[in-house]
C-alpha cells in the first residue's frame, strides 16, 4: 500500500482540522481528494508530506512513517502545494538544477532535460521564473515535483491557472504518471476529477464522508435526476410542479426549465401531456446527467 492513514487527528489549539480520517491508497491509483475551502484537505497533504506532524494517529508513505522516518518519506514523495513556492530570480533551468542537487541526482542534466520536455517547458527554459505566466509557473513545479522520480505524488491543485490547451496537456501527464506511480490530488473542479481519477475521497469539516470510486459515488447517491425543458412561451413553476412526478422546478433562461424528479420515475411522459393539455410546444428536452459535483454539494452541505 502506497498511503496508509489511521485515525488521523490535527488540532490548531482548539480548531479540529481532521477528525479521526482514515483511508489507503495503493500503488498505480490516481485518487482526488475533495472538499470544501477550509476541510482539511491542505492539513492532510501536509501531514503526508512531512511538513506538519499530526496530533494523533498515524500515516504510513511507501512503507515509511511520516513522524518516525520522515527523510524516507521525503526521497518518495513528490509534492505541489497549493501556493506554488518558486524562487522567481532563478532561470528554469537554473532552478532545477538547484532542485535536482537539493536531492542528490546522479544524472541530473538528463533528468532535467526529460522534465523539460514532459511538461512542456521547453521554450520557457531560458526565462526567469518571475517572468512566467501562472500556467507555467505550476509546470515548473511539476518537474519540481518530480524530478527525483518519486513512488507518489501529491498535488495540491495541480492545474490552478492553466488555460483549456494546458489543461488537457496536465491531465493528460497526471493520468499518464498514474499508470506506474500513485498520485493524490486536490482540486475543486469535478471535470477533472471525473476526467482522470479513478477514486474520490471526500473530507468534510475534518470528517471523511466518502471513499469510493468516481462511478459508484455517483449512482449511490443518484436518488433523483433532472430532466431539462424548454417550452415555446412562457409557463408557470407551480404549473409544472403539479406535474406527475415532478419534485422541483427551477428556471433556467428564458423558457427553459430544469424539473427534477424521483429517479424511479420517468417524468418525460406527462410533460409532454400537460404542454399538449396547455397548448404548448416542446422545443427541446432531455435528461441532465447527475454529475459529481451535486454529489459533492450533498455531502458537504453545512
Amino acid at each position: 500500500m502506497s498511503i496508509s492513514v489511521r485515525n488521523i487527528t490535527k488540532l490548531y489549539g482548539t480548531q479540529r482540522a481532521l477528525n479521526e480520517v482514515s483511508f489507503e491508497i495503493g500503488a498505480g491509483e490516481v485518487v482526488g481528494f475533495l472538499g470544501p475551502n477550509g476541510a482539511g484537505k491542505s492539513t492532510m497533504m501536509k501531514i503526508l508530506t512531512c511538513f506538519l506532524p499530526p496530533s494523533s494517529g498515524r500515516a504510513v508513505v511507501c512503507g515509511f512513517d511520516t513522524h518516525d522516518q520522515s527523510m524516507d518519506v521525503r526521497r518518495n514523495v513528490g509534492y505541489l502545494p497549493e501556493h506554488n513556492p518558486l524562487y522567481l530570480d532563478l532561470y528554469v533551468r537554473e532552478y532545477l538544477e538547484f532542485i535536482a542537487g537539493v536531492h542528490g541526482l546522479p544524472d541530473a542534466t538528463k533528468r532535467i532535460n526529460t522534465m523539460i520536455d514532459r511538461v512542456g517547458l521547453g521554450p520557457e527554459q531560458h526565462k526567469q521564473i518571475g517572468q512566467l505566466s501562472k500556467g507555467y509557473r505550476q509546470r515548473v513545479g511539476l518537474a519540481q515535483a518530480m524530478i527525483h522520480d518519486p513512488q507518489v505524488l501529491i498535488l495540491d491543485e495541480p492545474t490552478s491557472g492553466l488555460d483549456p490547451n494546458q489543461l488537457v496537456e496536465i491531465r493528460g501527464l497526471i493520468k499518464d504518471i498514474g499508470r506506474e506511480r500513485t498520485v493524490m490530488l486536490s482540486t475543486h473542479i469535478m471535470q477533472e476529477v471525473e476526467a482522470i481519477c479513478d477514486r474520490v475521497i471526500i473530507i468534510d469539516r475534518g470528517d471523511l464522508v466518502a471513499d469510493e470510486k468516481a462511478s459508484t459515488l455517483r449512482s449511490r447517491q443518484q436518488q433523483q435526476e433532472v430532466v431539462e425543458v424548454e417550452f415555446d412561451r412562457t409557463v408557470n413553476a407551480n404549473e409544472l410542479l403539479a406535474i406527475t412526478g415532478v419534485q422541483h422546478a427551477k428556471h433556467k433562461a428564458g423558457n427553459s426549465w430544469l424539473l427534477a424528479h424521483d429517479a424511479s420515475v420517468d417524468v418525460r411522459p406527462a410533460i409532454f401531456q400537460y404542454a399538449v393539455d396547455q397548448g404548448l410546444k416542446v422545443l427541446g428536452m432531455q435528461k441532465s446527467e447527475r454529475g459529481l459535483e451535486e454529489v459533492f454539494k450533498e455531502l458537504t452541505k453545512r
